[in-house]
């Protein structure tokens, strides 16, 4: 039943969302939150894990789709022999209520169809109890306390644990179909007309997009990299994941598989970021709120990962039942990252937090005493080894990049200070960025490699050191950093894109080899783009962007030999790093004397 990653497309509403394959099948969908159990699981099994397909009868159709407009809203179209019809999907926008609406509409001729219907509750390991809605032609699912109701203006057949339907839809019929979940102690949700559904997420899509500032060339990259990245917050608390999935491999066959269906406070601050760059700040306040209950209490207790409500606890646990997305096992639920010490978050909190209040965000005072409380905590612990920003298994290290974001954060807070006459032990601070900034210089610069690297004392690279200019650490024409981006275009490109380190040199605790990873690709981009090489910079963008699958959505990595997207999908990081990397590129070449 699995696609390849890249054949996926997604749709949501702020609370969840459902992989739609090219082929029409719905592989992936957990209900009622980001993290809840998968319903529909055959993206990481098989069949029997559940899926949910529409499609033509007959094999052999030619498949298009994109997003209606400047929404979430896909359509799908399979043109046959004997015509064409166009699935749409979507998710009521923001709604409360977990629902799902698949309409096909004839557009010629009449095109015989079928559907296929497999739920499976609890990550694709229980069969639900079926039976007929009283009401009109339906059915209700029911395991323990989770329901599903399903609706359709067309007949159902139920047999062998399977329902299935076979219709045709002329040009100008259409056929309905309806999910919804609900708590199986719960009345059944009441039916509710599709149409006027469609319209208002169409309308709420559109309102949204309307407000965004992407210009120029990259225009549509940019607005449809947005759009992603608003359907991985969680409406109810401000919260963002990573991605919609867990365990599709970083290396295809591989272990190196995670459960993403989190609040990294690192990806979150960045997705922040390019939201405020996009011209939504509505979500950089609801995030600012979430982020100071979820860290809420002592600054040492400080987690890399929340739940989207806030939750703490991220145990990490193993789905035995399901084989894994083309055989990459283990299957991982929950995520044990959450208990690693990662002093890049700090980093990457307080530069958001600053770069809101530049932005004009209202000020709140507990979050300027959240940052006041974490420097501190800061101060005490900056010089220890951590995990680092790849999270690695093979124990704790000096990492050069979480020292360079210690400075970050000192800095930022600085500033915040200084430029909105926040109150804090200024003259302190300022000597602490002096002296991490003296300490990396010193002790992460490799005289011998004439590079920084990975971690204090070591030969290998890093992507991450990429990013030691555009925060600010040192300028990109400085010697060091010109020499540090070289030397990563020697050791760590493949076939033009960036890996983070070398897998074969670096004990990570975990098997060798996986992707290039897209968004230090785009941190190369924005290094060459520093040191005046535009053109390359182009053309590696260029490159990037036409890695996006055809509906504009981005995994983690990319496979250079497989020619694959890998990872977890769609990846908020790379969605970022390509929003921020285009801005940059746009604001530069007008500023250019030939722009």
């Amino acid at each position: 039943m699995q696609s390849r990653i890249e054949d996926y497309a997604v749709v949501g509403n702020g609370r969840s969302a459902a992989l739609i394959g090219s082929n029409g099948s719905i592989d992936w969908l957990c209900w009622p939150r980001f993290d809840s159990d998968a319903c529909f699981a055959s993206l990481l099994g098989t069949a029997d894990n559940g899926y949910w397909k529409i499609g033509p009868a007959a094999d052999g159709a030619t498949v298009s789709r994109r997003y209606v407009d400047d929404t979430l809203i896909l359509e799908t179209r399979f043109a046959t022999a004997d015509g064409e019809v166009a699935l749409i999907d979507f998710m009521p926008a923001e709604d409360q209520r977990p629902e799902l609406v698949r309409i096909v509409r004839g557009l010629s001729g009449e095109v015989a169809m079928r559907m296929d219907f497999v739920v499976r509750f609890g990550y694709g390991a229980l069969v639900p109890w079926v039976t007929r809605l009283e009401e009109g032609e339906g059915i209700r699912a029911v395991v323990g306390p989770d329901m599903v109701v399903l609706r359709t203006t067309v007949p159902l057949r139920n047999e062998s644990l399977h329902t299935d339907s076979e219709f045709a839809v002329r040009a100008g019929e259409q056929a309905v179909f309806t999910l919804s979940y609900g708590r199986s102690y719960r009345p059944v949700p009441v039916a509710r007309d599709a149409a006027r559904l469609l319209a208002g997420t169409q309308t709420a899509w559109r309102d949204w997009s309307a407000r965004s500032r992407a210009h120029g060339e990259y225009r549509d990259a940019i607005q449809r990299s947005l759009i992603t990245l608003k359907a991985l917050a969680f409406v109810p608390t401000g919260g963002i994941v990573a991605a919609v999935t867990t365990s599709l491999p970083e290396t295809l066959g591989g272990d190196r598989n995670w459960d993403y269906r989190y609040c990294w406070l690192r990806d979150a601050t960045l997705t922040l970021r390019a939201l405020m760059r996009g011209g939504y700040f509505g979500e950089a306040a609801r995030w600012r709120d979430w982020l100071v209950r979820a860290v809420a209490g002592a600054p040492e207790q400080l987690q890399v990962m929340y739940g989207v409500a806030g939750e703490r606890r991220l145990q990490e646990w193993e789905c035995g039942w399901l084989s894994g997305y083309e055989g990459a096992r283990p299957v991982r639920i929950g995520n044990a990252a959450a208990d690693q010490l990662q002093l890049d978050v700090y980093g990457e909190v307080m530069n958001t937090l600053h770069e809101a209040r530049i932005g004009g965000l209202p000020d709140d005072p507990a979050a300027w005493a959240l940052q006041v409380a974490l420097v501190g905590h800061l101060e005490k612990i900056w010089r220890v080894p951590d995990e680092g920003i790849w999270e690695t298994r093979g124990g704790r290290r000096l990492f050069t990049f979480s020292k360079v974001m210690c400075w970050v954060a000192v800095d930022r807070t600085i500033q915040s200070a200084e430029l909105f006459g926040l109150e804090g032990p200024l003259d302190r601070w300022r000597l602490l960025r002096d002296e991490i900034h003296r300490d990396v210089c010193e002790r992460g610069f490799n005289a011998r490699r004439n590079a920084f690297v990975q971690h204090y004392g070591s030969d290998d690279l890093d992507a991450s050191l990429l990013l030691m200019a555009p925060v600010g650490f040192l300028p990109a024409d400085d010697p060091r950093v010109v020499a540090t981006v070289a030397a990563i275009e020697r050791e760590l490109v493949s076939d033009g894109l960036v890996l983070r380190y070398k897998t074969e040199t670096m004990h990570d605790g975990l098997d060798q080899g996986e992707g290039t990873f897209l968004a230090c690709s785009f941190w190369l981009v924005e290094n060459l783009s520093l040191q005046g090489r535009q053109a390359e910079a182009e053309e590696l963008f260029a490159r990037l962007l036409a890695l996006r699958n055809d509906v504009g959505l981005l995994a983690e990595e990319y496979d250079t030999h497989a020619r694959r997207q890998v990872g977890n999908f769609p990846q908020a990081f790379s969605h970022t790093a390509l929003v921020d990397t285009a801005f940059n590129l746009l604001k530069r070449r007008s500023a250019s004397p030939q722009g």
